[in-house]
């Protein structure tokens, strides 16, 4: 989750991050010693999820920029701080989408309270947080979308609640991995129906694969993918996220707009590539690009796949080059991996004893039991869908 803090008080901005970081350990904060109409554009990978614009003592000059700022992004959600908020200020935040007015300087107990208060209203909790786990090839063919699916089985035979969410819009086919089901929707079907999304229509648009596991299938027109939007991406993950116990996104290796948005939302990424010069390439450039868009290094994990000792290249050779440690190997079996493929059968059906299989589960295991709900990450569910965001009423320590 991406929060901006603007102030022209130095002072005021140290208070704030300070409480920030106690808060929401999950968060990414930036600050900006500025007025908000001075603080400059945001780009595209670094619109902020909660904004909050310390105005002073007088904040309405502010308002207007955050209504323009809020038709221009519709996620993102306000909280204003200011010396002596009138009634007619805050009947005017109150109509440009403001979620909280507070007093400035803010107190950390206030900031905190505000936070407390807006999560309930969105809809999130901490005990219905899922995880979310984004596959990403390093280089094509590298069998990340054979792991995302064949995973997301392991942890529904865990007895967890899991969605599979084939994100390469243009060519994926995740579904065809596990069944030989046809989608009656697709993930562009909810995305053009974005304002209908709530839980019975995400679940009512997926197809049940085996029981737990329900897969969101890529569209089946590469035309209709280029018209998904990070925005309608967003509120697909957030949805799932708090609807299932682990969400897994199976994404393209073409960092757009749209991938990018999956990949700021998950938990954990995983670098899918095998044991040859090419994959050990790109996969370079995969960390290091992930390195460019801040993401924390425990967030991003390699899996070389296909392994086998004793070949050309160890994974020594690969941790160096890449800089970051190898999390998982998993072996190389041909028969059994093209088996459940060309059947699209779960390779757990078809061939236990493979060692394959043996890696999965164990994966699975590891996850399902490594599941938690840490303290303070409902930080990182704030924010839904910015047409959810009407709020019911202002809330201000002033009016209260």
């Amino acid at each position: 989750m991406r929060i901006a803090v603007v102030s022209p008080f130095r002072q005021h901005l140290d208070e704030v991050a300070r409480v920030l970081h106690e808060a929401t350990d999950a968060a990414k904060i930036s600050v900006f010693e500025s007025t908000l109409r001075h603080a400059g554009n945001f780009s595209d990978q670094a619109i902020p999820d909660l904004l909050i614009v310390d105005s002073g003592n007088d904040g309405s000059s502010d308002l207007r920029y955050l209504e323009q700022l809020g038709r221009m992004h519709r996620n993102m959600a306000f909280i204003v701080l200011c010396d002596t908020p009138t009634p007619e200020f805050l009947i005017q935040a109150m109509r440009v989408g403001v979620r909280e007015v507070l007093p400035s300087p803010v107190t950390g107990d206030a900031l905190k309270a505000a936070l407390e208060r807006i999560r309930p209203q969105l809809g999130f909790s901490t005990e219905s947080a899922g995880k979310i786990l984004a596959f990403v090839s390093c280089k094509g063919g590298s069998g990340a979308t054979f792991l995302a699916a064949n995973l997301a089985c392991e942890l529904a035979a865990h007895g967890k609640k899991v969605a599979l969410l084939d994100c390469h819009l243009q060519f994926g086919d995740a579904l065809l991995f596990l069944t030989e089901q046809k989608p009656a929707t697709t993930l562009s079907d909810v995305a053009r129906n974005i304002h209908r999304l709530d839980p019975a229509f995400l679940a009512s648009s997926m197809v049940n694969v085996v029981p737990n596991l329900s897969v969101l299938a890529a569209p089946e027109d590469p035309a209709h993918g280029m018209e998904v939007t990070p925005d309608q991406i967003e509120s697909i993950l957030k949805l799932a996220r708090a609807e299932y116990d682990f969400v897994i996104a199976d994404v393209s290796r073409t960092l757009d707009a749209q991938t990018i948005k999956v990949l700021d939302h998950a938990d954990t990424i995983y670098g899918v590539l095998q044991l040859t010069l090419p994959y050990i390439r790109d996969g370079k450039r995969l960390v290091d690009i992930f390195h460019t868009l801040d993401y924390p290094k425990n967030k991003v994990q390699l899996v070389v796949n296909r392994y086998q000792q004793g070949g050309d290249i160890g994974l020594d050779a690969l941790e160096k080059s890449c800089g970051t440690k190898v999390a998982r190997t998993i072996p190389n079996h041909y028969e059994a991996v093209a088996a459940s493929v060309n059947q699209g059968i779960p390779i757990a059906r078809l061939a236990r004893s493979s060692p394959v299989t043996r890696m999965l589960a164990e994966w699975g295991d590891e996850l399902a039991k490594a599941e938690k709900r840490p303290q303070g990450a409902w930080v990182s569910r704030l924010l839904h869908r910015a047409r959810r965001l009407a709020p019911k009423r202002l809330q201000s320590d002033q009016a209260a």
